[in-house]
């Protein structure tokens, strides 16, 4: 993995690729590659390069004309990154370049098999395979070359391919990886991310798993990978390119951060109901009766979605008393758990892509289960395996790290707690209480970002640290996760999460000066149990930095928050938290929305 873009048409190719890799670099990469051909001038021409894609734009010559080509930022899993392991890769006679998201899992296998056929091959990846493969087949038509190839290979893919003997075109396939065509007049574009593709149309069509696309300038067709014709209709993205400008912040995370506000009030408008203390979830596809009958509820998601995730639980066992527990998606879809026909599973991913998540929705509709989807990405993956889900409306998150698509998700699950709370046993007083406490939300949130000059200064205090260690309890825990690791993410600070009430099995063997702890205190019926675990930890000199709801003696330091609900208070707490991680970053340098060795969109296990 990491970003595909492709396009055909009229236009001088290589500005228009060089720009949607820009557009993607935010996926995180280590190498880019271009290649171009004209129907006019058959024969294909490539430049790759190490690096970021202005490495890649410095290389391209002038007279590198072209109005067909790929182009791919690669982030690496088969071979370090160099410009021969970039992609894309080249057939031995130069007649077929392959751009490729995901891994081949027989790729060794096939590879073997190849050189005894006399095959050189010049990368280390598992994708020169599929180029190969495609270049051996003696087939008349570049359709079935790719098809032949495809269905030898086991494993992901989303990928783009080019011929020289076919310069009009580009042949596209999808399994497990994503692919998003672009219809424009005249002209066609493929990617891996609707990010490349909304400067020049808004009109995609997302390609099934097992399904493939032709692409020339006047028209597309897609079939599946037996040769069956499959019907797209385009769908009308609703973000618009500037919506992917940084609107005058200096990063994408610091842009994300302050959307915040707008975004929560973006995922509640339209759905509270104020006449029966309720929201409004038509796309959850789930009737009273089914709610009813819902006796569990699992949430699976990876990372920043499966803390999320662990708020979400929490909710939905405090508002529908439903029990509720989240787990690693990753995780999950390995150990043979039992799957319950009583039991309401829900997938969380931002991107809607991430694979284990997707791979454990599949498995999940193979044995019979409902399923929701809680994502961003319109259209996505999982938001077309699931039974029904909920749009989280954020907009679009371009900083690797998440900030507000996380606080979005929980705002998501509250929603859905209310929901399925007033079906059950929540009575209309707290309905209303729970719906007055969404609402103050924004706000809340612009009350925080006040904060910001505040978090700065404590900021630099922390950047020294070589570690930190960050605890909650119950409804904070989650939050000292997601703290923990948005630090880890963008500072590479090693920091660590704990329950507070776990301090005494273990962790205060770390407690000492040079470990900064912080501590989430919500003002509930839990504080003097935080106090205290704050006591054990200054009797032990270490020093406390709190987020509370109001000052807090035993902290040398306290972020004040606003408070809300019990239940919607671990929403705000995290947010103030983003910022630390932020400022700290930025004083140590980081590349804030590009962080080392990660990737946005995880599309490969």
């Amino acid at each position: 993995m990491c970003g595909i873009v492709g396009y055909v048409g009229k236009r001088d190719v290589a500005p228009l690729l060089l720009e949607g890799l820009q557009r993607l670099e935010y996926r995180g990469y280590d190498s880019a590659g271009i290649v171009v051909t004209s129907p006019k001038s058959p024969g294909l021409k490539m430049v790759k390069a190490k690096g970021r894609v202005r490495d890649l734009e410095a290389k391209v010559p002038a007279r590198f004309k072209g109005t067909v080509g790929i182009a791919h930022t690669r982030w690496a899993t088969h071979g370090a990154p160099s410009d021969v392991n970039a992609h894309p890769h080249m057939s031995a006679d130069h007649k077929v370049a392959v751009v490729h998201n995901g891994i081949i899992d027989n790729a060794a296998e096939l590879r073997r098999k190849l050189e005894a056929d006399g095959v050189e091959f010049l990368s280390e990846t598992d994708t020169e395979v599929l180029t190969h493969l495609i270049a051996r087949c003696e087939a008349a038509s570049l359709e079935e070359k790719v098809r032949y190839a495809v269905r030898l290979v086991e494993g992901t893919y989303g990928i783009a391919v080019m011929h020289a003997d076919f310069p009009d075109r580009i042949v596209v396939a999808r399994n497990g990886s994503p692919v998003v065509l672009g219809i424009g007049e005249k002209e066609m574009f493929v990617a891996s991310d609707i990010a490349a593709l909304v400067t020049h149309t808004r009109q995609v069509v997302t390609l099934d798993d097992g399904e493939m696309a032709t692409l020339t300038a006047d028209d597309f067709r897609t079939y599946t990978t037996e040769g069956t014709r499959t019907t797209a209709e385009p769908t009308t993205v609703e973000w618009e390119a500037a919506s992917y400008d940084m609107g005058g912040h200096d990063t994408y995370m610091h842009k994300e951060i302050h959307e915040q506000a707008e975004a929560v009030d973006r995922v509640l408008r339209g759905r509270i109901d104020d006449r029966f203390a309720t929201v409004h979830l038509g796309g959850i596809n789930l009737d009273a009766r089914e709610a009813r009958a819902v006796r569990r509820v699992k949430i699976l998601g990876c990372g920043t979605s499966y803390h999320a995730g662990m708020i979400g639980a929490q909710m939905i066992e405090e508002l529908a008393r439903i029990p509720a527990d989240a787990e690693p998606a990753s995780e999950f879809r390995y150990r043979n758990a039992v799957v319950d026909p009583d039991t309401l599973y829900i997938a969380v991913s931002q991107s809607g892509e991430t694979y284990d998540v997707l791979a454990a929705v599949q498995e999940l509709k193979r044995k019979g289960a409902r399923v929701l989807g809680v994502v961003n990405v319109v259209g996505s993956a999982i938001a077309r395996e699931a039974d029904g889900g909920i749009y989280v409306h954020a907009g679009p998150e371009v900083c690797v790290v998440s900030t507000k698509c996380f606080t979005n998700t929980c705002v998501a699950f509250a929603l859905l707690a209310l929901h399925l709370g007033r079906i059950r046993d929540l009575s209309v007083s707290d309905g209303r209480r729970i719906i007055e406490g969404l609402r103050k939300l924004p706000e809340q949130i612009s009350e925080i970002m006040k904060l910001e000059a505040e978090i700065e200064e404590l900021a630099k205090s922390y950047a020294d640290a070589r570690s930190m260690l960050f605890i909650g309890r119950v409804r904070g825990y989650p939050v000292a996760r997601e703290a923990s690791l948005k630090l880890k993410e963008v500072s590479y600070i090693h920091a660590e999460a704990y329950p507070a009430s776990e301090l005494k099995h273990g962790p205060l063997a770390l407690i000492e000066p040079a470990l900064p702890t912080v501590a989430i205190v919500p003002d509930d019926d839990l504080l003097e149990k935080n106090r205290a675990a704050m006591e054990e930890i200054k009797a032990r000199n270490g020093k406390i930095l709190a987020v509370a709801h109001q000052e807090q003696e035993k902290a040398d330091r306290t972020i004040v928050v606003p408070k809300n609900e019990n239940e919607l208070d671990p929403i705000l707490m995290g947010i103030p938290l983003q910022l630390l991680a932020y400022h700290t970053a930025l004083a140590l340098g980081r590349d804030i929305d590009k962080p080392r060795n990660l990737a946005k969109s995880v599309t490969v296990e």
